[in-house]
């Protein structure tokens, strides 16, 4: 029987299906419903969303719609519907009439990272191969990764033209699909309105995120930046709150962004430090220094300008850190491990989550300024902490990262508001057995060590502590008394013992969690301390010395002359050295290329034809073969096989000219230059 028949698979909840998976979502299994559509030949149908106005929503948002609103699946829609694609863009999403900008900022930055969207968005899945209009996403979902099954029904106009998420490549649907995804944990597409970039990060990840007031940034903005972009951290960044309004500049007020890079530049001499950021619309760009018309260009290298600025109203900017402090609020960073967010470096992280609730009437005490009524009868957990290659006998302070996350009162998001919330830090100078709740006394003698400067009506609030080792108290709260909610809390250290008292639970036993870059970080750091700019043969020493783990016993020997090969490919101002912000882009850059070069080589320290061509698929370049076959004979050895070394040129050099391309091209097949150009592309490839 043909997919196309007529006959629906619809999913009704049976015995099984009838307890939650989680707060809001029913237990839908997937595979078994993949594996029923399949035997009976037809489409899937989510009953639990489905394509209807229920699942958009019942308030604004219905006035946005188009007149005759339908639901297509993909293939009623392109005629070579796929799900993901390598070759395409990672940054072609754009909004639809969801005022969700905060959603979809989160969402770009997810692009660029392809092992954390992998994650999310099961890559894998696709509208040929064991098609049966039904797919699957994971979000972290207070505390545990859960599934999200839909149908591929997407609300479409009357010329068939996606009303929400689309993507840039028409015949591309893995964004929609998510956005549904999303909206269906949400409540409905409506609920995806009105929203904070962090909040999203976290579902993306289960990362903790860190919210800067850049009117409040300190001076080291710039290192902060260059850190978390070399990190495995997604970050995102909002404009004034408020109506989402066109300024004269090009920015949008009450709208969220995507940082997609940052880089440090000669200008005249001296340097000028600018942002990459990007548009979730997909157009309307900034219009001042540094955007695609600026005439700041002009100050670069020839090199520099052509690598760097792509003239297309495609959403995405540069602009300089100063007018970034300047126009923007908020930079989000979501980071995966606690290394960026302290100033410590470390590669094991000791963490411990505990859920707990405010019952209205017993454990929603408020804030501290209740102290004489209520306070006390917050949730109290003790928290001890200590530098485990120290002992407990050590006075060194400890770095600590606290998280406090509030769950959803609806099934709608949008439906009740988020609580204000916060939390308070004690040191305990007595011992306690962890039985009872401290009493009011407590804390009318003890003044809090932390305490919110503000409370917030937000997802999660985290802040970064330094502690002598020794035990604390931590009474998470809201602003005011008798709220009723739910809440989990989280803490990060080196080594920590975390409970709450009075818990018949006892003492959670505490996973690891480790930061694989934390050594080599730190080596690198230190190592340009002491050379803030290095030269070929400087970069040839700390290439020869790393430890290439995914390579195993086949480490590779960098030459004098590959490294003076690369540093030109990377050099944008010509000044024949390497910073540290430079480096790390290349780091980042290594590291992926050997997790693909050892994926194919077989262990023999070298790539066919054939595995070359799968290799550079998997690190999202795709050459025809005539042209792949030329790249094995100018890199690769007299036995036409390639090493890592010769991979690694490769890479570099084949992603610059993609670049390039982008950025001069005017219709995306062609580019035309003028002789000055074409003579330095000519002696710079």
């Amino acid at each position: 029987m043909s997919l196309w028949s007529p006959f629906r698979c619809r999913w009704k909840p049976g015995p099984r299906d009838s307890r939650e998976a989680s707060p809001q979502l029913p237990d839908q299994d997937f595979e078994a419903l993949l594996s029923e559509c399949l035997r009976n030949g037809c489409l899937f149908e989510d009953t639990s969303f489905p394509a209807t106005l229920s699942s958009i929503g019942s308030r604004s948002l219905l006035q946005k719609l188009p007149p005759r609103l339908q639901w297509k699946r993909p293939p009623e829609l392109h005629s070579n519907p796929q799900f993901y694609s390598g070759k395409a863009k990672r940054l072609d999403l754009c909004q639809g009439i969801v005022g969700d900008c905060w959603f979809l900022a989160a969402l770009q930055a997810l692009s660029l990272q392809q092992d954390i969207l992998s994650r999310v968005v099961p890559l894998n899945q696709s509208f040929t191969e064991k098609y049966a209009g039904i797919f699957q996403f994971w979000f972290w979902h207070y505390g545990n990764w859960v599934p999200v099954v839909i149908d591929d029904r997407l609300p479409v106009n009357e010329a068939g033209q996606l009303v929400f998420v689309s993507s840039t490549y028409k015949n591309l649907f893995w964004g929609a699909l998510l956005e549904k995804a999303y909206a269906k944990l949400s409540g409905s597409y409506e609920d995806l309105q009105f929203g904070q970039v962090s909040e999203a990060l976290v579902d993306f990840t289960g990362g903790v995120t860190m919210t800067i007031n850049l009117a409040e940034a300190h001076g080291n903005l710039w290192d902060l930046l260059t850190k978390a972009t070399y990190h495995r951290t997604l970050i995102g960044c909002q404009t004034h709150s408020g109506k989402e309004k066109v300024l004269e500049n090009g920015l949008v007020d009450g709208h969220a962004y995507t940082l997609t890079g940052i880089r440090k530049v000669t200008c005249k001499h001296r340097p000028e430090y600018l942002v990459k950021l990007r548009n979730p619309w997909g157009k309307v760009e900034w219009k001042g220094d540094w955007s695609d018309s600026s005439s700041k260009w002009e100050l670069l290298s020839p090199k520099e300008k052509i690598l760097l600025l792509r003239k297309d109203n495609d959403g995405e900017f540069w602009m300089t850190l100063q007018d970034f402090k300047e126009h923007f609020v908020l930079l989000v960073i979501c980071k995966l491990t606690p290394g960026l967010l302290t100033q410590e470096a470390a590669r094991k992280w000791t963490y411990t989550m505990r859920e707990g609730r405010w019952e209205k009437g017993s454990t929603a005490g408020g804030r501290r300024q209740l102290l004489q009524d209520t306070f006390w009868k917050n949730p109290q957990f003790l928290l001890s902490v200590w530098r485990p290659e120290e002992g407990r006998r050590s006075l060194r302070p400890c770095s600590v990262l606290v998280s406090l996350l509030q769950k959803p009162r609806h099934r709608h998001r949008n439906q009740k508001p988020y609580l204000a919330i916060g939390f308070y830090l004690y040191r305990m100078n007595m011992y306690h057995d962890g039985q009872r709740r401290l009493p009011p006394t407590f804390f009318q003698r003890n003044a809090p060590l932390s305490q919110p400067d503000k409370f917030l009506r937000e997802k999660e609030v985290s802040q970064e502590l330094c502690l002598d080792p020794g035990t604390y108290l931590i009474v998470p709260c809201t602003l005011e008394a008798h709220q009723k909610s739910e809440f989990i809390l989280r803490v990060f250290s080196r080594k920590h013992i975390f409970y709450e008292i009075g818990s018949s639970s006892g003492v959670v036993i505490s996973k690891e969690i480790e930061d694989q870059n934390e050594g080599q970080n730190e080596c690198f750091t230190k190592f340009f301390e002491k050379y803030p700019e290095i030269n070929a043969v400087q970069l040839q020493n700390i290439l020869n010395h790393v430890t290439w783990s995914s390579l195993g016993s086949t480490q590779p020997l960098f030459s004098l002359e590959a490294c003076q090969g690369i540093l030109a490919l990377l050099d944008l101002n010509a000044s024949g050295t390497m910073s540290i912000q430079e480096f790390r882009d290349l780091w980042k850059q290594l590291k992926l290329y050997q997790e693909v070069f050892y994926k194919r080589d077989n262990g023999s320290g070298y790539l066919s034809w054939a595995q070359l061509q799968t290799a550079m698929r998997e690190a999202g370049i795709v050459l025809s073969d005539d042209v792949c076959q030329l790249m094995l004979i100018r890199y690769g050895g007299p036995s036409l096989q390639m090493d890592f070394v010769s991979f690694v040129h490769l890479m570099l050099r084949v992603e610059n000219m993609e670049d390039v391309f982008q950025n001069l091209t005017q219709d995306g097949k062609g580019i035309y230059l003028q002789k000055s150009e074409w003579m330095m592309m000519a002696l710079y490839s």
